[in-house]
């Protein structure tokens, strides 16, 4: 059995220190075997960078997934092309730069990581339901071990893409609400799931930044400039256990730090 910790949103610099500081001893105390992490808001509070990546991945990252924010620096298109360690979500148009899955190997185990985004209350994308499973059937060829980031708004459009996929998959874990849900669950005898991982910001946040602007802004609906809150931050994480010659999940739990 092994044990993969996929960690959620990271919420710019608060979020990457409290990993840099931390990540390395969860993952020798945890006996963590492959680590993901949701880094779409790892510069600033929303979008990614290179300089930002690498930090992660010093610590001890193995991937990062992003989502509908990971467009936001230009910049950071052709290192998304050369750096199979990011995924993007995979239903975005043919061109897009970075790649939508990868399969990994880490001490002769074979991983494959898919990065889909939700179409409900989001962009028209590609049908991330007919996508999902046209790449799972390639990385089958290699791999019983999957592993979706399905970064998606609505909860029914989550738990309906976990129902369709669950018997091909090892793990379809929510992210993008940064609220972590308390029903994650065996789905189908063999896929770990979650509806939404949550976050690695502050408790005393709206979703990672600084109350003030954000309450103003549901007050008075005009723009304000929100700011990355600093304080009391939490990073809300799962850890799957699996089976790496079958790819079944034997359990999911909740794993804060």
């Amino acid at each position: 059995m092994k044990r993969i910790l996929f960690i959620g949103d990271v919420i710019g610099n608060p979020g990457r220190k409290k990993l840099c500081r931390e990540l390395p001893e969860i993952i020798k105390k945890e006996k963590i075997f492959f680590t993901i992490a949701q880094g779409e808001n790892l510069a600033g509070g929303i979008g990614i960078t290179e300089k930002t990546a690498r930090q992660l991945f010093n610590c001890g990252v193995d991937c990062i997934t992003t989502g509908n924010h990971v467009w936001k620096y230009k910049k950071v298109y052709p290192y998304l092309n050369k750096e199979t360690r990011i995924l993007r979500p995979a239903n975005y148009p043919e061109g897009v730069p970075g790649n939508g899955y990868n399969i990994y190997e880490k001490e002769k185990v074979k991983i494959g990581v898919l990065n889909l985004e939700g179409r409900v209350f989001m962009k028209p994308l590609e049908d991330p339901f007919k996508k999902g499973k046209e790449i799972i059937q390639a990385i089958k060829k290699e791999t019983e071990n999957i592993i979706i980031d399905f970064h998606a708004e609505a909860t029914a459009e989550k738990r309906g893409l976990a129902l369709y996929l669950a018997e091909y998959a090892t793990a379809i874990l929510g992210t993008h609400t940064h609220i972590q849900t308390a029903d994650e669950e065996i789905v189908a005898a063999r896929c770990a799931c979650i509806t939404d991982v949550g976050m690695v910001g502050s408790k005393n946040s709206v979703i990672g930044d600084k109350k003030e602007e954000v309450i103003k802004h549901f007050i008075y609906a005009i723009p304000f400039r929100f700011k990355v809150a600093k304080e009391d931050i939490v990073a809300n994480s799962v850890i799957v256990e699996f089976d790496e010659k079958t790819g079944r999940a034997a359990s999911i739990i909740r794993y804060n730090f």
